[in-house]
């Protein structure tokens, strides 16, 4: 078999087809920088895997664009991140595990501090120069970063602080998808008061979905993660973000049900009248949460079609009793996420957000990647 023969048969072998346009990430990460105040700058979030498309693929591509912050959730992420861009920032905002300094150094990794220890732990390391990193500060999310408490005594006595050089100051919006909670600027205010209280830094405040609360939310650098990958930062409002992902399943088999019948397990779905089921070869270990099951839907040449019966492990169930047998037919490819059904679409049929569809996509799609905006 020739090289150029492999691709085809690895799509003829597939169950199931995931297609990501790198071009469109490209173009979403240039629409945010293009939507910010003058001077501002926009980092990119490619944590887990670049939510679940390729952190190997997704990186480089906006390094070329012209990114060059990065964050990414553990030490391990930021290990694999530093062999793919040797030569930009890379921040990791779980912090500063105990016994992890070494290996944040020699990586040459920015720790986000989350609170006092992990400051002391940091600068125990500084004896010969200054080591840079972040702080984190909690305005109002009560997960990481450092409380009240902590902030008030660095305010007192900033000589923890002596021997870092701070590369930023950030904090994390709770609600920022929600234009009207009083807790956007609630935080906004708590975030103005810390940076008056530590030494000047570069401050970072907004996500993706916090760039469209305006300005005021963009500070010196915003942090867009999902938004980039396509999933829409203005729930209720039209996407402003250029589709990622396209994801198809094969159709395995069809058969004739008779009324009264029962579809997959728990004999949770009966037939009400006599009908066609196709089955499709995704269930939850590929990301197709199980919670979508009676609720989801796919499309057979533009047509929807209902999910019906309980998604397994490795399969899910259609009703195309109305679909013609020629396009419902074993081999052929059904649309899961597309142009018109896209990835928000699905999560809200699974009860769920975009963030947890992307995310647990499993390993066992055919990936396609479409090419980067010269």
């Amino acid at each position: 078999m020739s090289a150029t023969d492999r691709p085809s048969r690895a799509l003829a072998r597939a169950g199931a087809v995931l297609e990501i346009d790198l071009a469109a990430i490209e173009a979403n990460w240039r629409r945010l920088a293009g939507r910010l105040k003058p001077g501002a700058s926009c980092a990119a979030v490619v944590k887990a895997d670049a939510y679940g498309l390729g952190m190997a693929e997704v990186a480089p591509l906006l390094a070329a664009a012209g990114c060059r912050l990065f964050f990414v959730a553990t030490l391990d992420e930021g290990i694999a991140l530093r062999r793919l861009l040797p030569n930009t920032e890379i921040a990791v905002l779980n912090g500063l595990l105990p016994g992890t300094g070494g290996e944040f150094a020699r990586a040459r990794l920015l720790p986000v501090l989350n609170d006092l220890q992990e400051i002391a732990a940091w600068r125990s390391r500084a004896a010969t120069r200054a080591l840079p990193a972040m702080l984190h500060v909690d305005t109002g999310m009560a997960r990481l970063g450092l409380g009240p408490g902590a902030l008030a005594e660095l305010a007192r006595d900033p000589s923890p602080l002596a021997g870092l050089e701070l590369r930023a100051v950030l904090s994390h919006l709770a609600c920022p998808e929600e234009p009207d909670q009083p807790l956007n600027a609630r935080q906004l205010a708590a975030f103005r008061t810390a940076l008056a209280a530590l030494p000047p830094a570069p401050a970072s405040l907004a996500s993706g979905s916090g760039i469209f609360l305006g300005t005021d939310f963009h500070f010196d650098f915003v942090r867009p993660g999902a938004a980039l990958h396509g999933v829409n930062p203005t729930p209720g409002r039209p996407n402003p973000m250029a589709q990622v992902v396209r994801i198809k399943g094969r159709i395995l088999q069809v058969r004739d049900v008779d009324r009264g019948q029962s579809v997959g397990y728990g004999a949770a779905h009966r037939m009400e009248r006599p009908g066609r089921i196709a089955t499709v070869a995704v269930g939850y270990a590929d990301g197709w949460l199980r919670s979508a099951s009676h609720r989801g839907s796919a499309g057979i040449a533009g047509q929807r079609v209902p999910v019906i019966g309980r998604i397994s492990m490795d399969l899910m169930t259609l009703d195309v009793t109305g679909v013609d047998p020629c396009l419902a037919r074993p081999g052929a490819l059904v649309d899961l996420i597309d142009e018109t059904y896209d990835v928000d679409a699905a999560a809200a049929a699974a009860g769920t957000i975009g963030y947890e569809i992307l995310t647990a996509l499993g390993r066992r799609y055919h990936r396609v990647y479409r090419g980067a905006i010269g």
